[in-house]
C-alpha cells in the first residue's frame, strides 16, 4: 500500500481559459506536482470532493459560477477549510481583493502568474499547511499584516490611477487651449510670450504626471518598454525646440552633436527621459553657457550625454541625485542633487535600466554631465 504522505502534493486547477490550464499543470509537473484540472467552477467542485487535493488554484472570472462562489463552496466541504486555495485573477484591484478575502482564500496572485512566482507561492502555502497549532497562530498575524500591505499597495494604485487621470485632463486642456492663443495673429507680442510660457509649463507638468504613474509600475515591476526604430536626431532636436522657450528665459543655449542616425527604444519612455535630463541641465547652467546634447555609438553600446557648465555634482552625492525627494544644498559649493521636483532623475534611472542600460554622473569641468549608455538593440 502506497503512503499518501510520501505521494508529491496533488493541486486542483480551477480555470476555464485552457492555455491558463496548460502553463500551471506544465509548470507545477516540472517541480514534481501531481495536477488535476477542471474546466470551470462546478467542475472544480466536484473534482475537490472525489481528488482531495493538497492545494487549489482558482480563476476568478468563469462562466458557470465564479472564484468566489467556488471557493466559499469548497470551504464548507469536508477538508475544505483547512486545504489552501490561491486565487488567480487578470483584475489588480482592491474590490477584488478584499472579495477574495472575504471568500476565504489564502493568496491572490496576478496574471500573467510568472512560473517561477507561481511555484513559490504554492511551495509556500503546502508548507504553511503543516505547521503547527502553534506556529499557525504566527503565520495568521502574519498573515493579516501581509494582506494589509496588500490592500495598501492596491490603494496607492488607485490613487496613483486617479490622480493621473484627474490631472491630465486639465492640464491637457491648458496645453490645449494655449495652442489656439497661438494661432491668433492678433496677439500682443508680450502676451505671446507668455501664453508660450504657459504651454511649456503646461507640457512640463504633463511629463511630470506621466513619470508619476512610470514609477509607480516600476515599482510594481510592470515598467515594460515597447522598444521601436526611433530616430535619435529628430528627437533630440524636437526635445530641444520644446524647451528652447525655458532656456532663452534663463540665457542659456542649446546645442547638439549627434553621430547616431537611430536607436532601438520605447520612443516617449525615452523622450521623457531626455527632457527631464536636458530640463535639469538648463535649470543650473548660468545665463550665457550652453547645454549640450551628445549621442555617439562604441564600445559595445550607445552612449547620450547631456552637459552644462554650472556647478558640479560632489563625487560622494553622485549616485545619491537619483533616488527620489532628494533636495539641492543651495549653500554649499557644490549642488547635491540636480532632481529639482524630487522625481525627474529617479524616472530617469528607471527608464534607462528597464532598457537594459545605466546612467551616471560625470564632472563637466566645469558643470556635471548625465550619461546613459544603451545595449546596442537595447
Amino acid at each position: 500500500m502506497v503512503d499518501s504522505e510520501s505521494l508529491p502534493a496533488k493541486i486542483l486547477v480551477v480555470d476555464d481559459n485552457e492555455a491558463n490550464r496548460l502553463l500551471a499543470q506544465n509548470t507545477l509537473e516540472d517541480e514534481d506536482y501531481r495536477v488535476v484540472l477542471a474546466r470551470g467552477g462546478a467542475e472544480g467542485i466536484a473534482l475537490f470532493e472525489q481528488e482531495q487535493p493538497d492545494c487549489v488554484l482558482l480563476d476568478v472570472r468563469m462562466p458557470d459560477l465564479d472564484g468566489y462562489a467556488v471557493c466559499e463552496r469548497i470551504r464548507a466541504l469536508p477538508k475544505g477549510s483547512e486545504t489552501p486555495i490561491l486565487f488567480l485573477t487578470a483584475q489588480r484591484d482592491i474590490d477584488t481583493f478584499d472579495r477574495a478575502l472575504r471568500a476565504g482564500g489564502n493568496d491572490f496572485l496576478t496574471k500573467p502568474v510568472q512560473p517561477t512566482e507561481l511555484v513559490i507561492r504554492v511551495q509556500s502555502a503546502l508548507k504553511l499547511r503543516r505547521l503547527s497549532a502553534e506556529l499557525r497562530e504566527h503565520y495568521d498575524v502574519l498573515k493579516q499584516q501581509r494582506d494589509e500591505l496588500v490592500r495598501l499597495q492596491l490603494q496607492k494604485e488607485r490613487l496613483m490611477a486617479f490622480v493621473v487621470h484627474d490631472l491630465k485632463n486639465p492640464v491637457n486642456s491648458m496645453d490645449l487651449h494655449a495652442q489656439l492663443l497661438l494661432r491668433d495673429q492678433s496677439l500682443h507680442e508680450r502676451a505671446r510670450a507668455s501664453v508660450a510660457a504657459i504651454r511649456t509649463d503646461a507640457r512640463q507638468l504633463t511629463r511630470m504626471i506621466l513619470n508619476l504613474l512610470d514609477l509607480s509600475k516600476a515599482d510594481e515591476g510592470r515598467l515594460v518598454p515597447k522598444l521601436s526604430d526611433v530616430d535619435l536626431r529628430g528627437l533630440v532636436n524636437e526635445v530641444l525646440s520644446e524647451l528652447a522657450l525655458n532656456a532663452e528665459g534663463r540665457q542659456v543655449a542649446l546645442r547638439s552633436s549627434i553621430e547616431l542616425e537611430r536607436i532601438q527604444a520605447d520612443e516617449d519612455l525615452f523622450r521623457r527621459t531626455l527632457s527631464n535630463l536636458v530640463e535639469n541641465a538648463i535649470r543650473y547652467a548660468p545665463a550665457d553657457t550652453s547645454v549640450t546634447v551628445t549621442a555617439e555609438s562604441g564600445g559595445g553600446g550607445i552612449e547620450l550625454r547631456v552637459a552644462d557648465a554650472g556647478r558640479g555634482i560632489a563625487p560622494e552625492m553622485r549616485e545619491k541625485v537619483f533616488d527620489p525627494f532628494m533636495q539641492a544644498d543651495s549653500g554649499g559649493e557644490q549642488l547635491v542633487t540636480r532632481a529639482g521636483r524630487g522625481l525627474g532623475l529617479t524616472f530617469c534611472k528607471l527608464v534607462v535600466e528597464a532598457h537594459g542600460g545605466r546612467i551616471w554622473v560625470e564632472d563637466g569641468e566645469p558643470g556635471a554631465v548625465f550619461c546613459v549608455r544603451l545595449p546596442n538593440g537595447s
